[in-house]
């Protein structure tokens, strides 16, 4: 089942009912004599590949045989078809480093965007199929195996370990404030068990035990996550800029046992804990750090034993569990299983991001929040990519830009926001050689923001759109026509539609709810429940349907079109009016850099459409009537002339959760508050 489950979560694999090497012994002991005696054990890597004995044993042996050496898999039977490029496309040589000339497996494997994982949309969905076994545990049953497939490589003298994980700090590779961490599967393997073993022992975790874990985008961050997955710890992850009162109200909340952290939050631990009983240990992660109280990581880390036995997790075992960002209230703790997102975020690893195991990808969110899960941990490792990370203290738009050009980077994910920033900047004098594929999710996108960035990069932007209850839900992949504005169609492994207040499916160009169809079976890749609230996790529930909370409509093709939060549709004079398009059609005009918009009260209508406006520097100075009527102006020419802005407010910036969305319900309170 392992095995099975390693195959399904990746889908590298060979199919032959002919020798595979892995009952073979007399085969396996003379490859390994080859290895150890019949080549030089000291020769290089590149030497053992050109050595005439090596090749003619090579040579010698059948076409299963040589996939066995090559592929370094005679340990595993496969069902899925071959990839070549799992395994063979990896990089040669020594690792990529910054400014170096790139090998050609580096280069784009179809310079069209033809998909490297799929054929088409079409066939991508009526081939899915994704079996959640009995056990699964993401440590164990996909990073150990790439673990292992690293070393058989590296046994046979294909490759050197391309990073798992490659970490720059703020100061950049060779710089100050941190430097560079590279880690190859093998390592991480290693330092992993480690961290589970000071879970274990010195914090005195069991499983089932919850720990929670503020840090910034350090390489620990990463190593933990693992090892409470291996240790069967309940993962719960917060964002660094958690404020006392913040980490107070989830630590009585989650119910954590541990709280694992860096120096600029432990002393609002420290100040908060008195009224949190259950917290048992507190665990610093800071490079030679010490506090009163506080176990320190990396001293337990370096006394540790690499010896540890990954728990055998139940598919439906509580995996982690995440705070939603709260755009529309408090937050509430979602829950995961290990098969939730452990197999279920295949689909984004495979098919949206359409990652290979020669990708090096980049994802800029935060550590707090899930789309870390989405796009910095599950997705990437269960195709065997490398996961990069850069250091930053804030976000800034010429770091961005010029890492895509220093890095070999492939696969590249950020918040609608970033792209908003960075397209403010010179883009088209920026490079890139390695970067192939842009997506985008957190919030819509602005169809302006897509035009700009591929006039300048030559590249699209593939909007995906999900929560932190579910995986991707819908979004436009490779090959499928990207219409600007659309969350693009349905991902595989869910039915999705858009239903009205009954229930029932709506017809095309209708708006309703967005919805996933849960009956006669609940996708397994659906959070569980909102941790302690059986209220909320029932009100998610319409019928047969999962109901997401946002507004939609559905076109002729499929594709789906976002309206809005349902807290968020304006209802005017007897019109509905969802906030995202008026704000689409204020950033074409060049004086936006962004905008939120909400209801505001009105004696007539009930309630107008006012938008909060932030200016780029040159339009600050002009008149604020006149340019008020010239937006308005403009929104009437771009949309229907009912949606435009009856009310609009200039404001230095908006308020957004610390995830980085626009908090429209803080909008519209206060505007309602003031009459």
């Amino acid at each position: 089942m392992v095995e099975a489950a390693f195959a399904v979560t990746t889908g590298h694999g060979v199919t032959t009912a002919r020798h595979d090497g892995s009952n073979d012994d007399d085969f396996r002991k003379t490859a390994r004599e080859r290895l150890a005696g019949g080549v030089d054990s000291d020769c290089t890597t590149r030497e053992r590949q050109t050595d005439p004995d090596w090749r003619a044993f090579i040579k010698g042996c059948g076409m299963a045989s040589r996939q066995w050496l090559k592929r370094g898999l005679g340990r595993w039977r496969w069902h899925s078809r071959p990839n070549v490029s799992a395994l063979e496309g990896r990089r040669s040589g020594a690792h990529p480093v910054a400014g170096r000339e790139l090998s050609s497996r580096s280069e784009p494997r179809d310079p069209s965007g033809k998909a490297n994982n799929f054929s088409d949309y079409d066939s991508m969905r009526r081939d899915f199929s994704l079996a959640i076994p009995e056990h699964f545990n993401f440590a164990g049953d996909v990073l150990d195996k790439w673990a292992q497939i690293e070393e058989q490589q590296q046994q046979l003298g294909l490759s050197e370990p391309k990073p798992a994980l490659w970490w720059v700090g703020a100061g950049g590779a060779g710089g100050g404030d941190g430097g560079e961490e590279r880690w190859g599967f093998r390592e991480l393997a290693e330092r992993s068990r480690k961290a589970a073993n000071v879970l274990t022992g010195a914090c005195g975790l069991g499983r089932g035990d919850r720990l929670l874990l503020v840090l910034p985008r350090v390489p620990e961050w990463w190593l933990l996550n693992v090892a409470c997955i291996r240790a069967g710890v309940v993962l719960i992850p917060g964002t660094a800029q958690l404020t006392a009162r913040d980490v107070r109200s989830r630590l009585l909340a989650c119910g954590a046992r541990c709280v694992a952290t860096d120096e600029s939050l432990a002393p609002l631990v420290d100040l908060v804990l008195p009224e949190c009983p259950r917290v048992s240990s507190r665990l610093l992660v800071s490079a030679g750090g010490r506090r009163d109280g506080w176990l320190s990581f990396h001293d337990e880390f370096r006394a540790a034993s690499s010896r540890h036995e990954c728990v055998k997790t139940d598919s439906k075992e509580v995996m982690t569990v995440f705070f939603t960002s709260g755009t529309t209230g408090s937050p509430k703790m979602t829950v995961h299983s290990h098969g939730s997102f452990g197999l279920g975020l295949t689909t984004n690893g495979r098919f949206w991001l359409d990652l290979t195991p020669a990708d090096v990808m980049w994802n800029t969110s935060e550590t707090g929040w899930a789309k870390s899960a989405w796009s910095s941990v599950f997705a990437p490792w269960t195709q065997g990519s490398s996961v990069f990370v850069r250091a930053m203290h804030r976000f800034d738009s010429r770091t961005v830009l010029k890492t895509l050009v220093d890095y070999p980077i492939t696969t590249f994910c950020s918040a609608p926001t970033a792209y908003r920033m960075m397209v403010q900047e010179d883009v088209a004098s920026f490079k890139f050689r390695s970067l192939q594929h842009c997506v985008s999710a957190g919030e819509p996108i602005n169809p302006e923001v897509m035009e700009a960035w591929k006039r300048a990069t030559g590249l699209d932007i593939y909007e995906g759109y999900g929560q932190t209850e579910t995986v991707l839900v819908c979004g436009t992949f490779k090959g499928m026509k990207i219409k600007p504005g659309s969350m693009g169609k349905a991902s595989p492994g869910y039915q999705v539609e858009v239903i009205d207040e009954q229930g029932k499916v709506v017809a095309a160009g209708e708006e309703g709810d967005l919805a996933i169809r849960i009956k006669p079976q609940r996708p397994p890749w659906l959070f569980t429940e909102y941790l302690d609230n059986p209220r909320s996790s029932a009100a998610t529930e319409r019928g047969d349907f999962y109901v997401t909370g946002d507004r939609a409509t559905r076109d002729q093709d499929g594709y789906f079109w976002f309206v809005g939060r349902a807290d968020d549709v304006i209802l005017s004079a007897g019109y509905r009016i969802g906030p995202f398009e008026v704000e689409s059609a204020l950033i074409e005009h060049p004086a936006v850099v962004e905008s939120a918009v909400t209801s505001s009260p009105d004696p007539v209508r009930g309630e107008v459409v006012k938008a909060f406006v932030v200016l780029t520097e040159e339009y600050k100075s002009r008149s604020p009537q006149l340019l008020i009527a010239e937006l308005q102006d403009h929104v009437k020419t771009v949309t229907a002339p009912y949606k435009y802005p009856r009310k609009i407010e200039f404001v230095d910036q908006l308020p957004k959760t610390v995830s980085g969305k626009i908090r429209r319900v803080e909008l519209r309170k206060k505007e309602w508050d003031r009459s």
